[in-house]
């Protein structure tokens, strides 16, 4: 036996051969790279390995993929652009409806303030008319009924008494509806005016005349101005009994009455005098006309 066997061997082991691989990979294209891969492998002397491993080319199916994907995206794109533009224009169009809503309920309440104000510039200038036709010094009707025979007191008499003195006479004359308007304007002498009204204890004096008509069937028009037309014209030389007098021109009249006969007309005259019996001589009409 060797003197030496059982001395261990001081021989340093061999270091692995490096492995190398190396990988062709292939892309569209048809460009090749080579990656050198090292690995431990063998003793250390030994011969470097080189392996080659050719990697698939990407073919045109997968490009065609990436182009359908890419397609995909751009539409989605577009789409949410779209529906982008749609909401704004929605919102553009709600926006436009709301400041015409606005601006057509704006033009409404004007119209409604211009026609409240006409309506009122209107009752005042039949006021005014009213007024200023009875402002001039006129003889009281106390004296007016004494120029029609009613007797030597009646300085001291009012309207109310003046309609009693001739409540006979006049009715003797009228007959049918006439009759029947005239006793329904008697039985209101005395009464109050106030404008607008239409009784039945106050009135003006379109709604006087408009009541004593309505009570015997006869629909008149509510003011003065259509009332003056609602019949035909007569002469105030040829009146009768329930004839309407009107004050001012056929068609713009600011005043009406009822004709009672015996030269006698009965209407509301102003806030003073109230519901009143009075002579033509008193307050001439400007005309008449006859609805009977």
């Amino acid at each position: 036996m060797s003197h030496t066997a059982q001395i261990p061997s001081h021989r340093k082991p061999r270091r692995s051969a490096q492995k190398v691989t190396v990988i062709r990979a292939g892309v569209t294209g048809g460009v090749l790279s080579t990656i050198a891969i090292a690995a431990a492998a063998g003793p250390a002397n030994a011969d470097a390995v080189t392996q080659t491993i050719e990697m698939p080319t990407l073919t045109s199916g997968l490009a065609s993929d990436f182009a359908k994907s890419a397609d995909a995206t751009q539409r989605v794109a577009n789409n949410l652009d779209l529906r982008a533009q749609e909401d704004a224009a929605v919102a553009k169009a709600a926006k436009s409806a709301k400041t015409a809503k606005a601006e057509a309920e704006r033009r409404a309440e004007a119209e409604k303030k211009k026609a409240e104000a006409e309506a009122r510039a209107e009752a005042a200038r039949v006021a005014e008319a009213e007024r200023a036709s009875r402002t001039a010094e006129r003889t009281v009707l106390t004296a007016s009924s004494s120029n029609t025979g009613s007797g030597s007191n009646s300085g001291s008499s009012t309207g109310s008494s003046t309609a009693t003195s001739t409540t006979s006479t006049v009715t003797s004359q009228a007959t049918g509806s006439a009759a029947a308007v005239v006793a329904f304007v008697q039985s209101h002498v005395g009464d109050a005016y106030i404008m607008g009204s239409t009784g039945p204890n106050a009135w003006d004096c379109s709604g006087l005349v408009q009541a004593a008509y309505n009570q015997i069937g006869v629909n008149l028009p509510r003011v003065s101005q259509d009332q003056s037309t609602a019949g035909t014209q007569v002469s105030l030389s040829n009146l009768q009994p329930g004839d309407i007098l009107y004050w001012g021109g056929a068609g713009s009249a600011y005043h009406t009455a009822i004709y009672i006969g015996d030269g006698q007309f009965i209407g509301a005259q102003n806030p003073s005098k109230g519901v009143v019996q009075a002579s033509l001589d008193y307050d001439p009409p400007s005309g008449a006309v006859r609805v009977l």
